[in-house]
């Protein structure tokens, strides 16, 4: 019975139709506008750019489900590219420099966590702390340059296919299997849930909320290390500002998706959606030739519609 009261899922018909909607206008929009756009390579191109913020914006859903924020997310990912790029050039071995980069993310996510749950630090202060940690960090280690002459077992990565699909989207969708088994198939994330809507039901149920909260930061930590490699495997180098902005795309696409601020509700599958509503939208903007100024500006009105979106919803 407890734990039945733990459990408080959304309806995800409620979520897919607006996504799913702004992600067809975006396409609608390019595939007439933007030559090529709707082309086999780059429709694949598309997916293949968005399996970075893929990893990243699914641990951000469960960190926004418990109303929390990771600012410091891209530039984790920065410091764990540059630590994946810097440990497998001295050893020669990919394996290690994952691990190196999966340490470093998920001591971070655990500082993080920390910071909010014990300390209680408001999670965008916390995570602006260490947000400028991370950058300190990596121009520290990488000495404001880039770190060339990684192996070729890393660089591989990226452009290696698996069965004809590329591998960085085999990572994404193996990402995104064990993400929506935990979140809706497992008591852990029930317990999410409950950390953004009913917090008194886990104290209720004899489990500590602070240490299911750390746990929820660690996991976005340790997500950005794995995406610290595709990172240096795309880039076939670390670079100090890798994952630059990076965090502000992962919570628009969960914006977009239809997690809520506020309410403890999210929707994994409106997240991938959200995803891939970012990458075309930042694909279609690069076809055109337009400046990196006006994507960030462009990513920054779709977040602004969908907060005003789930303000509406909140009120319904």
């Amino acid at each position: 019975m407890r734990e039945a009261a733990i459990v408080s899922q959304p309806n995800p018909l409620q979520r897919i139709p607006g996504v799913a909607i702004v992600l067809g206008a975006l396409v609608v929009l390019f595939g007439a506008i933007a030559p090529g756009f709707l082309s086999a390579a780059n429709l694949s191109n598309v997916l293949v750019q968005s399996t970075i913020l893929t990893m990243l914006a699914l641990p951000m859903t469960l960190i926004i489900m418990t109303e929390g924020l990771d600012l410091s997310m891209g530039a984790v990912l920065t410091l764990t590219s540059l630590c994946v790029a810097i440990v497998s050039l001295a050893t020669k071995s990919m394996l290690l420099g994952l691990c190196a980069g999966i340490a470093v993310g998920a001591a971070f996510g655990t500082v993080n966590g920390w910071l909010v749950a014990t300390v209680g630090i408001p999670p965008f202060v916390a995570t602006l702390g260490t947000l400028g940690m991370a950058q300190g960090l990596s121009l520290i280690v990488s000495d404001g340059q880039s770190v060339v002459g990684i192996p070729h077992t890393v660089r591989d990565i990226y452009s290696a296919s698996l069965l004809g699909i590329p591998v960085p989207i085999v990572m994404a969708l193996v990402t995104y299997a064990a993400f929506h088994g935990l979140l809706y198939h497992t008591r852990f994330g029930s317990y999410v849930f409950a950390l953004g809507g009913n917090r008194e039901a886990l104290r209720y149920a004899g489990l500590s909320p602070n240490r299911l909260l750390i746990a929820v930061y660690a996991i976005g930590g340790t997500m950005a290390g794995i995406a610290g490699l595709l990172m240096t495997a795309r880039m076939n180098s670390g670079h100090p500002t890798a994952g630059l902005g990076l965090e502000f795309d992962a919570i628009a696409a969960v914006a977009v998706g239809g997690t809520s601020f506020e309410r403890g509700n999210g929707w994994l599958p409106g997240t991938l959606l959200g995803v891939i509503a970012v990458g075309v939208l930042r694909n279609g903007l690069n076809l055109i030739s337009m400046p990196s100024s006006v994507q960030v500006a462009s990513i920054g009105v779709l977040v602004i519609v969908a907060l005003f979106l789930d303000g509406l919803r909140s009120r319904a």
